[in-house]
């Protein structure tokens, strides 16, 4: 008999992020730093690191995820342009990013990774914001 271990959010991610909601297959997440909109879409799968890793019906979900958390998340932002990775270089636990990146923000046009120090949210503003983006892509 094969058992599966539960899904348990990297403590990396965990520590750096702040829960939104469950999806079907991901945990929305905001990255607590202020000075871009900034979230995590994590597969809830056990051991996988990598988009290959998941199989092909959680890859289709996962595509369909982003869509779904990016179409409103652009509108929402006003941003020039998502960015969309799956780097994983630091967490290797399979996580994929949107972040807003607009001419102007702090690093234009160069990534986000590794720029100066996290700015972390008030407690209010990460509502706020977290408030909007699950109206959006959630509508009731």
């Amino acid at each position: 008999m094969t058992t599966t271990r539960p899904f348990e959010l990297d403590p990396r991610l965990k520590a750096d992020t702040i829960p939104i909601t469950k999806l079907g297959l991901c945990e929305l997440r905001l990255m607590n730093d202020r000075r871009w909109p900034w979230l995590l879409l994590v597969p809830q799968r056990d051991g996988v690191c990598e988009f290959f890793d998941l199989s092909p019906l959680d890859q289709t979900m996962l595509s369909f995820e982003v869509g779904l958390v990016a179409k409103p998340f652009k509108a929402l932002t006003g941003c020039g342009k998502l960015n969309i990775a799956t780097i994983g270089n630091v967490v290797s636990q399979f996580h994929c990013h949107i972040v807003a990146r607009s001419e102007g923000d702090p690093n234009w046009p160069r990534p986000v990774w590794g720029f100066e120090t996290a700015e972390p949210y008030d407690a209010e503003a990460a509502k706020a914001f977290i408030d909007d983006i699950s109206r959006a892509v959630m509508p009731v």
